[in-house]
């Protein structure tokens, strides 16, 4: 019985997706629900599993190519077995040790299909040292390496060697351009979360009247409660507690005091909205993302680091979904755990506002007239003047900052 393989549903704001590399070749066996394909949308990599078990008899759709939901992508006959019978006379201890069969193509390790995808190498262009002939990472590693160069009576100077494209761009397929002596270049095409991102960007410095405020905070008090309680805290709850879910339990305080903030442009409309999603910014292998904290103010301390815990671990792993992507009424992004001592962040739309947050250094600043050292933490704000005034700006952000130098105002609410 042939069934067929269809790119699953979408969310509503995504129109198409990109098939990223398959695991399985034309004639493999293949079991229910095993990952068959990774599948990149504009937000995330979705995993689509094996509707059957039995052999894949047709591939429609190939590595890179661009799909739509519901579009058929492949078959598989449920009651085919792959060809994998030894020949008349084989030995029955190579048929054990797993040695290829007359005219059968190597077994391709996992990871090994994986790397001959973002290789560009095609089946059967790689030979295998592994057991059996198996061919394996390294082998497809070693394949992909430069061969030496000629003699130098005849050979131009060798390309040099240099890194793979960085992981934020994740080529699904790289396209090799002329290399001239001692001036390497790589021309890598943007995965699709690079480009979703770069659009966002662009339409947000468009139609958005972005403006910044800026604001310094005593971290002291924060990392002396910290401290004191940090032993108590892991012990009680089973995460440590950082310096995030202060940040965000103060930024939730000053969307209360200030609602506007944490409003958004629809048309000729302002939309408040009586919920706090806080997007928190997050870097990935694929690149940048937002996860959402959902209803913030309803979340503890503890709450709020198991889910930035989670979402960090999502992110490294590609496994956010959809949902957990979609939606936030304002963001918060992290520049501080790069090293960053100040930028100017940019919004997130439809949001209204965002917080840049930096890391936090020991400097010189004056109280009561005397020079004392601080470790001092440079916040930065950028809104949309087209319905935040400085005045809420300014406020809301200083309103983050007497939360986060009296952090018993987050308990006590005032």
């Amino acid at each position: 019985m042939i069934i067929e393989v269809k790119v699953p549903q979408l969310s509503e704001s995504v129109a198409e997706a990109t098939l990223v590399s398959w695991h399985r070749n034309e004639g493999d066996t293949v079991t229910r629900d095993e990952n068959l394909i990774d599948i990149e949308t504009d937000k995330v990599v979705l995993e689509l599993p094996a509707p059957d078990g039995g052999v894949l008899v047709k591939v429609l759709k190939g590595n890179g190519e661009t799909v739509i939901a519901g579009e058929v992508i492949a078959q598989i006959d449920t009651e085919a077995v792959a060809a994998v019978a030894a020949p008349a006379g084989a030995s029955k201890e190579a048929a054990a040790q797993g040695a290829p069969t007359a005219g059968a193509a190597p077994a391709v390790m996992p990871a090994a299909r994986k790397a001959m995808a973002e290789a560009g190498l095609p089946p059967g262009s790689v030979e295998g040292s592994g057991r059996g002939g198996r061919v394996t990472k390294q082998d497809v590693l070693g394949s992909a390496a430069p061969r030496p160069a000629a003699p130098a009576s005849t050979a131009v100077p060798p390309a040099p060697s240099f890194s793979a494209a960085p992981a934020l761009a994740q080529p699904t397929a790289v396209r090799a351009d002329a290399i001239v002596a001692d001036r390497p270049e790589q021309r890598v095409p943007m995965s699709r979360l690079r480009a979703r991102v770069a659009e966002r960007l662009l339409q947000s410095q468009s139609q958005n009247a972005i403006l910044t405020t800026f604001n310094e905070v005593n971290m002291g008090p924060v990392m002396e409660l910290r401290k004191k309680y940090q032993d108590k805290f892991e012990k009680e709850y089973g995460v440590r507690l950082g310096f995030m879910s202060f940040f965000v339990k103060a930024a939730v305080a000053a969307l209360k005091k200030f609602p506007v903030l944490n409003a958004s442009v629809d048309g000729s409309d302002v939309v408040y909205h009586g919920y706090f999603d806080i997007g928190i910014a997050v870097g990935s292998p694929r690149g940048l993302v937002v996860p959402i904290l959902r209803d913030a103010d309803q979340m503890s301390l503890a709450q709020i680091e198991k889910k930035i815990a989670e979402f960090g671990q999502k992110a490294k792993d590609g496994k956010l979904s959809l949902e957990e992507l979609t939606g936030g009424t304002f963001s918060i992004s992290n520049g501080g755990v790069f090293g960053s001592m100040l930028s100017t962040p940019i919004i997130n739309p439809p949001q209204s506002a965002i917080l840049g947050i930096h890391a936090t250094k020991d400097r010189a600043v004056v109280e009561n007239g005397q020079i004392v050292i601080r470790p001092i933490n440079y916040l930065a704000m950028s809104y949309d003047h087209r319905i935040i005034d400085g005045r809420e700006a300014v406020l809301g952000l200083v309103t983050m900052k007497e939360a986060l130098e009296d952090p018993a105002r987050l308990i006590l609410e005032i």
